[in-house]
């Protein structure tokens, strides 16, 4: 009986030493030393040993001022399945949570890797009147999870991560060039996909196109039968994997919406005049009530209308839970959450020559029919940073933009399989290569319909009809409206 309980308590030390790679003292003090890692303005609450996935999880709150409450996790890998890199992970919407999924996926691939709810825990209403919640959502969180990160990092296999990384999509884009323009030092490579970085006019066009709708709805089948005829007419200047499917490129003209409309009425007797008005609003979209000038573009050609409005927060946080959205006005009221919100949510400045000079590469994606978060900002971002840096050459010796054919706010009609911008982003940091084309995929019930290579902006993919087979051709450099600068106003902390 000894003897057999001796056995079993060797093969369970074995067990313990074979999971942490190291005697079994060794890891229960790296445990200890985490628990006892002195945090600025913070507190850890928890560090847990997962041996099943070989990995210790630490959460901590930080409190950088009253009113904020940032909750952070970090997941470490053990030290021989560590592959020396620390990675930042973004969010979505409003956040307000930890995504456990994604941060279990990135420690099983080799990750140290931290994200943050962005201090909006429990929801969004957190952020009524709440200024430190503003700067929390806006930079603030991302870069204090970023620091602990590190620090957490260091203490537990004693030394620092050789390269880091950011990446995030849709509020996460924003959190990633927050990241880029506000704190250049903090990462090595960031991947920006479909980014939600002009935030406040953003919202403001959300606010348009909900008040739009709530006069004038339009049903699934309207919907439907607009995407349909801006497929349709044009078709012609799209390649034959586009036409008719999708709209590749959804730059157009005041003439191009008037004959969309006219075709979708046409092929839709359902749609009144009152519909025509509503629509040629939408795809307008917002301008300021009294000035005319431009807060935001409208609804891309080809995309969904239904998907464009809601997330109305952003107006709550300013003018409170009860104020009534249809009745806030595109004049001072609009002004009013310009001037509260703006400098701490927009990221918007052009100068990345800090984050170029320290070798930072940065790639960003925008999808041609995300309704949600239309390309128009994010194409005059880059054309600005072009502007600001010099020349194209300069921006892209750094900064590559992708504009995905047919990509949605997830899913889409055209390529719903983006190409894995973390994987292109850590190769061109580590082995100085310049991505050139990144493939992206049509998929069904799971399958692969069809591929095609997506090429840095301004370069469009091609056809080529003799070798049947894709290829770059030159591209158009702008085509959109700017955004009034005063709706862009200066970042502040």
């Amino acid at each position: 009986m000894t003897q057999k309980f001796t056995s079993l308590a060797i093969i369970a030390l074995l067990s313990c030493f074979s999971a942490f790679g190291e005697p079994p003292n060794a890891a229960d003090a790296k445990l200890a030393t985490l628990r006892a890692l002195k945090i600025d303005a913070g507190t850890i609450t928890t560090v847990e040993r997962d041996a099943s996935a070989t990995k210790t999880i630490v959460k901590l709150v930080l409190n950088p001022a009253k009113g904020s409450n940032i909750n952070v996790e970090v997941w470490l890998p053990d030290a021989e399945k560590w592959n020396a890199r620390f990675l930042g992970l973004g969010n979505g919407g409003a956040a307000g949570r930890i995504n456990s999924g994604s941060l279990a996926a990135s420690s099983a691939a080799g990750y140290a890797v931290a994200t943050t709810d962005m201090g909006t825990a429990p929801n969004s209403d957190s952020g009524i009147g709440n200024e430190e919640v503003w700067k929390d959502f806006g930079y603030r969180a991302t870069h204090l999870m970023t620091v602990v990160g590190k620090q957490i990092v260091k203490a537990h296999y004693g030394k620092d991560p050789e390269l880091s990384y950011f990446s995030g999509g849709s509020t996460g884009g924003q959190q990633a060039l927050q990241e880029a323009q506000r704190y250049p030092e903090d990462y090595d490579g960031i991947a920006a996909a479909v980014a939600a970085h002009c935030r406040t006019p953003l919202h403001a066009y959300f606010l348009w196109n909900d008040q739009i709708l709530k006069k004038c709805p339009f049903t699934k089948s309207q919907d439907a039968s607009v995407i349909a005829a801006a497929n349709e007419f044009m078709a012609s200047r799209e390649i034959p994997i586009a036409a008719g499917e999708f709209v590749a490129d959804p730059r157009c003209t005041a003439q191009d919406i008037e004959a969309v409309i006219a075709l979708a009425r046409k092929k839709d007797a359902t749609l009144t005049d009152e519909h025509a008005a509503a629509l040629r609003k939408l795809f307008d979209g917002p301008r300021h009530a009294v000035t005319g000038e431009r807060i935001f573009n409208g609804i891309p050609l080809g995309s969904s209308i239904e998907a464009s409005h809601g997330h109305l927060y952003l107006f709550q946080w300013v003018f409170g839970k009860d104020k009534k959205m249809e009745g806030l006005n595109f004049g001072a009221d609009i002004d009013t959450y310009t001037a509260k919100l703006a400098p701490y949510l927009n990221a918007e400045n052009p100068d990345l020559s800090a984050f170029a000079k320290r070798g930072g590469k940065l790639i960003m994606t925008l999808g041609t029919a995300d309704s949600v978060v239309p390309y128009h900002a994010s194409i005059d971002y880059y054309e600005r940073v072009i502007e600001r840096l010099g020349g194209l050459d300069q921006a892209q010796s750094f900064f590559r933009f992708y504009v995905v054919p047919g990509l949605a706010h997830g899913g889409g009609p055209g390529i719903n399989q983006p190409p894995n911008l973390l994987d292109a982003v850590r190769a061109w940091r580590e082995t100085g290569t310049a991505p050139v084309a990144l493939q992206g995929r049509h998929a069904e019930n799971g399958k692969t319909s069809w591929e095609m290579p997506i090429y840095p902006y301004p370069t469009q993919t091609g056809w080529n009809a003799a070798t049947k087979s894709h290829e770059p051709v030159h591209g158009k450099r702008g085509g959109v409206e700017r955004i009034a600068e005063r709706f862009r106003p200066a970042a502040v902390e």
